[in-house]
């Protein structure tokens, strides 16, 4: 690889970190190249970009950015790959968990993973990162919970018949 062609990868990997908030790395070593080709597949169908990069490359396009992902420093070693979601944080982990359970050696394994510039090293975090709820199932939460003290009070006014005898009977109750 001539070194222009390394610059331009470098490039690229930083436009695309920048660009989104969440990635993960993972070690794919051991896989088969049919494995692999399956992981991608799985990843493509799910929305995630897979890319394998060398390990130098991935810590000099992190360098570029205003985060400081010196911690990553540890786990770039061997074979590193990248997945990048644009829009929900869980979907990395929930591939590689889903892809786990058809592989006896249970690969691959997360190296780490970076969730709105919040870092977590090490395959210990995948099940708290597969079950992060996205932006829009937060939202429907929260909207929920706010409704419902409403929807309590019209349910009460309803359940009384309509009637100020009703209404009495009811809010005494409670």
């Amino acid at each position: 690889m001539t070194k222009e062609e390394k610059i331009n990868i470098v490039n690229e990997l930083s436009a695309k970190l920048k660009e989104t908030n969440f990635f993960y790395v993972t070690d794919t070593s051991g896989l088969t190249v049919a494995e692999i080709n399956d992981f991608r597949r799985m990843c493509f169908n799910k929305g995630v970009e897979y890319q394998i990069v060398k390990n130098t490359l991935i810590k000099k396009a992190l360098e570029t950015l205003d985060t400081d992902y010196s911690e990553f420093d540890e786990v770039l070693k061997g074979v590193s790959g990248i997945m990048f979601s644009k829009e929900n944080a869980n979907v990395p982990a929930k591939v590689i968990k889903e892809f786990k359970k058809n592989d006896k050696d249970e690969r691959p394994k997360l190296k780490g993973a970076s969730i709105d510039t919040d870092l977590f090293i090490g395959e210990q975090h995948l099940d708290a990162l597969s079950k992060l709820k996205s932006k829009d199932e937060l939202i429907g939460e929260v909207i929920g919970l706010l409704q419902s003290p409403a929807k309590n009070v019209i349910s009460a006014l309803n359940s009384g018949g309509s009637t100020i005898a009703g209404l009495v009977k009811t809010l005494s109750e409670r």
